[in-house]
This record gives C-alpha cells, sequence and structure tokens, in this order.
C-alpha cells in the first residue's frame, strides 16, 4: 500500500469539486477526510432544519467523490453513539492515517481553523491552508485594502471589485452611470400585497436526505425548529436549478422589493441562494454572471440586478474581509455596553408583537428570514432593548439555515447589533416602529401603535427606539449620520423623557408582551 500523501479535509462549508484543496490530487497516493461530529450541531443550538442541510450536502457530496474512485475517509452520525469534536476525531485519525501532510481549504470560521491546527501540531503534522477560490478576494486582500484607511465601507470596495472583476462596467464606468440603486430598491407592496407569491425552496427530500432526517428528529430532539418541510437544495444540481428559477421568476422584481415585507409570506422575491452559496454547491461567479446576462437580455432592470449582485460580490466580499481581519477579538465586542438576555421568546415565537411573531414564527418553521426582517424586525428589536451581543449572534448562528460564522458574525454583531462602534456601519440602524409600518403590513395586525411612544397603545419599538436614543445621546453625538434623530430627541421635553424611560423599563421586565401603559400606575 502506497504512503499516504496529502489528507484533504473537506468542511461541512466546503462542498466544491473545483475546491483548491483538490488541486493536484492524485487519488492513489491522497485521500479525502469528512466528519459529520455533534459538536458542530451543538456548540450553538442549532436548528434542525440547519443541521439537516449542512449533514445531508455533506453525504451528497461524499457519495460524488465515490462515485469517482475518490477514497474517502467519512465519519458518519448515527442516532445513537458517542461523537467527539473535531478536533479529537482529527487526532485520532491522523495519528492512524499518517499522511505527509494535511490539505485545508481556509474555513469559513476561525473557531474550526483553531482546532485543526491544534490536531496537527499534537501530531506534528505539516498543515498547508490553501486560498479558498470560490470567493472573489482573500482575506489578505482585504487587509491591504483596509491599510491606512480611517473607516472602512463596504460600498468603496464594492466599486474597487466591480472594476477589478469588469461587473456591470462599460467602457471603465459603471452601466447605467451610477455605481448604486439603492433608492430604487426600498418599495413597499400596495395594499393587495405581492402578486406572484413565492413558494419556496421545492427540493423533495431523497433517500439520503430522508435518511438524515430521521437521524436529525431522534439525535437532536430537542432541537428548535421543525422538520415537516424540508426541501433546501443539497446538491450543485439542485443549486443551479434553484438559480435559474430566481433569475427567470423573481430578479425582475427582487430590486424594488427586496426591503419589504408581508404577514405569512416568508419568500417573497428573495433568491433563496445563500445555503447554496454558503455551503459551496454554488460559485459566486456563476450567481454573478447569470444575474448580468439576465440584464443584459433585458429580463430583469437594471436596478434590481446591481442590487442583487452588490449583495454577492459587495456585502459577501466585505463580511468576510471583516471577520478574518478581526477575529477572535471581534466576537466579544460590546460597543454599547448591551447586557440584557436574549427574551425568551426568540426560541418559541410566543409573543404578541406581530411583526416579531411573523420573523421568528418564519424563522422556527424553514430556517429563514429574509436580510430586512433579520436587521429590521429581529435585529433591532434586541438592539434597542439591549441585549446582550453575543448572544444575538449565537441566536443567529443557531436559527439560520445559511448560517456560518464568517458572513453571521459581523452581519449580526457589527450591522445589527453595532456592537463594534461602527467599524462595519457607519451608524446605528435604529428606527421606530414606523419604518415597520411602512415596509410590511404586520402592524395592521397588531394591537399596538407604532406613532405612539408611551401610553397603553405604544409600539415597545417605538419606545425602545427614543430610550435607546436617551441611553446613548453622548456617544451617538460624535456621529454626524445621527444628528438628525438627536435634534429630533432635543426636541424631546423633560416630561416626555422620564415617561419613555419608565416605559421602557417596563417592556425590559416583560419582554416578550406587549407593555400596557396601566402597568405604570
Amino acid at each position: 500500500m502506497k504512503t499516504l500523501r496529502n489528507l484533504i479535509l473537506v468542511l461541512g462549508d466546503q462542498l466544491n469539486r473545483d475546491s483548491s484543496a483538490f488541486e493536484e490530487f492524485d487519488a492513489s497516493t491522497d485521500r479525502v477526510w469528512m466528519a459529520e461530529v455533534e459538536e458542530e450541531s451543538t456548540h450553538v443550538w442549532s436548528h434542525k432544519q440547519r443541521i439537516v442541510l449542512f449533514l445531508s450536502a455533506m453525504r451528497h457530496f461524499r457519495d460524488s467523490l465515490k462515485e469517482d474512485s475518490i477514497r474517502v475517509e467519512y465519519h458518519q452520525l448515527e442516532a445513537d453513539g458517542e461523537s467527539g469534536s473535531l478536533q479529537s476525531q482529527l487526532t485520532v485519525d491522523l495519528q492512524k492515517m499518517t499522511p505527509s501532510k494535511v490539505v485545508l481549504v481556509h474555513p469559513g470560521d476561525w473557531r474550526v481553523l483553531q482546532q485543526i491546527r491544534a490536531a496537527c501540531d499534537k501530531v506534528s503534522i505539516e498543515l498547508e491552508v490553501r486560498d479558498d477560490h470560490h470567493f472573489y478576494t482573500t482575506p489578505e486582500e482585504f487587509k491591504q485594502h483596509a491599510d491606512g484607511r480611517k473607516a472602512l465601507r463596504m460600498e468603496f470596495f464594492y466599486r474597487e471589485l466591480r472594476k477589478r472583476f469588469d461587473v456591470l462596467m462599460e467602457d471603465g464606468k459603471p452601466v447605467g452611470g451610477d455605481w448604486n440603486y439603492d433608492k430604487e430598491n426600498r418599495g413597499s407592496f400596495s395594499k393587495s400585497g405581492p402578486k406572484s407569491p413565492n413558494q419556496g425552496p421545492a427540493f423533495e427530500p431523497d433517500e439520503t436526505t430522508c435518511d438524515v432526517i430521521s437521524l436529525v428528529e431522534s439525535r437532536f430532539a430537542q432541537h428548535p425548529g421543525s422538520l415537516e418541510n424540508f426541501a433546501w437544495p443539497v446538491t450543485p444540481e439542485q443549486a443551479s436549478n434553484a438559480l435559474d428559477t430566481f433569475v427567470e421568476q423573481r430578479l425582475p422584481s427582487f430590486g424594488q422589493y427586496q426591503d419589504a415585507m408581508w404577514r405569512r409570506e416568508p419568500w417573497l422575491y428573495h433568491s433563496l441562494l445563500s445555503t447554496s452559496l454558503n455551503l459551496k454547491l454554488l460559485n459566486p461567479r456563476q450567481v454573478v454572471e447569470a444575474a448580468e446576462l439576465a440584464y443584459a437580455e433585458g429580463r430583469a432592470p437594471l436596478a434590481a440586478v446591481e442590487g442583487f449582485i452588490r449583495q454577492i460580490l459587495g456585502w459577501r466580499e466585505y463580511v468576510r474581509g471583516i471577520y478574518w481581519m478581526e477575529m477572535p477579538n471581534y466576537a466579544e465586542l460590546n460597543a454599547m455596553g448591551a447586557s440584557e438576555p436574549l427574551p425568551e421568546f426568540y426560541w418559541n415565537g410566543e409573543t404578541d408583537l406581530e411583526c416579531l411573531k411573523q420573523a421568528i414564527g418564519q424563522t422556527l418553521e424553514h430556517g429563514y428570514a429574509h436580510h430586512i426582517q433579520r436587521l429590521m424586525v429581529t435585529g433591532l428589536y434586541t438592539l434597542l432593548l439591549g441585549v446582550d451581543p453575543k448572544q444575538v449572534h449565537e441566536w443567529y448562528l443557531a436559527v439560520y439555515v445559511d448560517a456560518v460564522e464568517w458572513v453571521e458574525l459581523p452581519n449580526t454583531l457589527g450591522m445589527s447589533q453595532y456592537a463594534d462602534g461602527g467599524l462595519m456601519a457607519s451608524k446605528p440602524y435604529v428606527a421606530t416602529g414606523s419604518y415597520i409600518n411602512k415596509m410590511s403590513n404586520y402592524c395592521k395586525s397588531c394591537p399596538k401603535n407604532p406613532k405612539e411612544k408611551t401610553g397603553e397603545n405604544a409600539c415597545p419599538f417605538t419606545t425602545l427606539y427614543w430610550d435607546y436614543l436617551l441611553r446613548h445621546q453622548e456617544e451617538l453625538g460624535k456621529n454626524n449620520r445621527m444628528s438628525l434623530q438627536l435634534r429630533n430627541l432635543n426636541r424631546l421635553s423633560s416630561e416626555d423623557r422620564s415617561s419613555i424611560i419608565a416605559a421602557a423599563n417596563q417592556v425590559r421586565k416583560k419582554p416578550a408582551v406587549c407593555f400596557s401603559g396601566k402597568e405604570l400606575l
């Protein structure tokens, strides 16, 4: 038997055959290593659909490798039986298999990278970490972009990448004359709501996925979420089909309504491709090229295509750069000193606030909510309430099927909770309940009035918004983008301020239930 040259580590979010890990791969001397370990589903209390998605996609990838006569050392979870950590399992196998070298594509999780390094160090085997070609850029290139800048902003990084990769460019200038069409992408629905409701992912579980569903229902029975309607893509073929369906059916309307929300309509015009991108069932270049082609052929308007491409070429690359530049300290940041516990209803959806009931309810049912529901409903509430940002981060990492830490952590801790003090976002994304009322029909089914700050009918979002400005007035005064909101704050009388503070304190006592003004008596 030949000596094992390279042991190729494939993680659950690295399921692409064009990975740099397979460059110069020799089936006669190299072997692939994959492992399902319980710790990856329990270090945060993972949603059942998230667990099924990762494990099913991993098993399908394993089977595709075996079909090509590639040897795979695969550790599979069973309904019962012990399971160590990724580090402990890898250490045991390295001692047994003694490869000359371990090859790993740059992971999406700082914690996992440290575990793999520790395992290799323990048995004195070389670890080669290769660049992830799935992305347009590398963490090192982002550091070069950031070097010497007083402030980092996604827009400028995005423009650099548009030029560098010739995306939506014409003669060195942006197609249409503008870099950004965000102002055209903030529409809300009329009273009649969305015209063509999206039915969501529709991939019927095959035998492999059904086996995983049975495993998760048994081994992870106490975890949150439902598996009654699992239908996410778990293979590259399914992911490619999902891309085609989005571009053909929903991309034309995506731009205008990407920030809109509607009761009992969790999917709307969104792409639902983040799971496939983050597990690398889809290459972002494939996605960007499909959207560009739709514009070139007149099948989708420029504002929709640019807004969608900005999420892929802009935000995905930007947040990954932030993550790897700032970890591990980034996860501990808490610039606003928030310390409240995460409300219990985030795990069960039992709240009488309609917007939160809708966003959290669909999250528990499907493992999904779109970006405005995450930023301006669930995230806004915890920001205004003053919840410990690490608890918010762990919830987002646990409950969303597309959550991998490199993308989830900066978006949650930085963009949503402003816990990094402005590294990710130029200001806190704070608003009253009136924003939710403008962008949805949630408030029409809620007993609370988004225009009222205090009193029996006051919306807690509005109460907590003014309380947030009061609590952080000094710090926010240093941010010129908050000047208008602070001028409005300064118009409040001392009596109004006292009433707001008292009302906000009542919300914190009962954060899962709409408080009544009578409770102040």
